[in-house]
């Protein structure tokens, strides 16, 4: 179902980078960062201005659709209902990794996805600082669209070997702490698009996280999926964006290692 043009997308995405996001790249003063819920749970000015921005240019690619974002939602929680019962909501977090951010890291990126009733149909990951996107749409693949490129169609490569102690993992579910051992490497980049980014090309094979804000995951639980990885949560139940109870998200190359790791949570409670 092709509701919309990605190239337009990834061009409104594009100009927000360019014209919200980058311009404050290592420039932020004190009073364009506060505090929400403590010390590393922040907002920026471009976190705040860029939901601005895409809540105008993204909802008028899609007449009839509507934006809920990150900053507006923690402003107006209730919000989040309207993932189950509106047709379509656009998803956004401008600045995914805004502690990154705001102290001069490279890994933040740029989360929209577009939702129907819960599901996830297209996703878009962009990286401001190397003008790529990577995006999907639901059963038809994923691609990666660099500067004024074609977009490339991504086949998620598979680990020479599905043993978890050969395996780079990012674990920021605290349920799987014990199991970290395990793996042959675990990594934290603080941005959790860049960790699906990571698992897409190769360079991380398992990603796990406890709390599932939409905004973080709808995007790259697709992109993922349409690579070819193997995701969902521990308890079994598939990622729905608009569930607001749902816990504990792993994604894997293959439902063999998804499987290996869920086995070895298991066998520690």
């Amino acid at each position: 179902m092709r509701s919309i043009d990605p190239v337009a997308v990834i061009a409104a995405l594009r100009e927000v980078a360019e014209t919200i996001i980058l311009p404050r790249y290592n420039k932020l003063e004190f009073a364009d960062i506060r505090s929400k819920t403590g010390k590393h749970d922040l907002v920026t000015i471009a976190d705040e201005e860029g939901e601005q921005r895409l809540a105008i240019t993204l909802p008028a690619l899609l007449p009839g659709s509507r934006l809920i974002g990150e900053e507006s939602v923690s402003k107006k929680p209730a919000l989040l209902n309207e993932l189950a019962s509106e047709d379509w909501v656009w998803i956004v977090d401008p600045v995914d990794g805004t502690l990154n951010f705001v102290n001069g890291s490279p890994v933040f990126c740029t989360m929209v996805a577009l939702t129907r009733k819960g599901e996830t149909v297209w996703g878009f990951i962009h990286d401001p600082l190397s003008n790529t996107t990577l995006w999907a749409e639901s059963g038809a693949g994923a691609f990666v669209t660099e500067g004024l490129a074609q977009g490339q169609r991504q086949h998620l490569p598979q680990p020479a070997s599905n043993s978890p102690n050969t395996l780079i993992a990012a674990i920021y579910d605290k349920d799987l702490t014990l199991i970290k051992g395990k793996f042959a490497r675990v990594v934290r980049t603080g941005c959790a698009g860049h960790d699906y980014w990571a698992a897409v090309k190769g360079g991380l094979h398992v990603v796990s996280f406890r709390k599932l804000m939409p905004w973080d995951h709808a995007p790259g639980v697709l992109i993922h999926r349409e690579a070819g990885g193997f995701g969902g949560l521990l308890n079994g139940d598939a990622y729905n964006a608009a569930r607001s109870s749902q816990f504990g998200l792993l994604c894997a190359p293959n439902q063999d290692i998804w499987n290996r790791v869920v086995d070895l949570h298991k066998s520690t409670q």
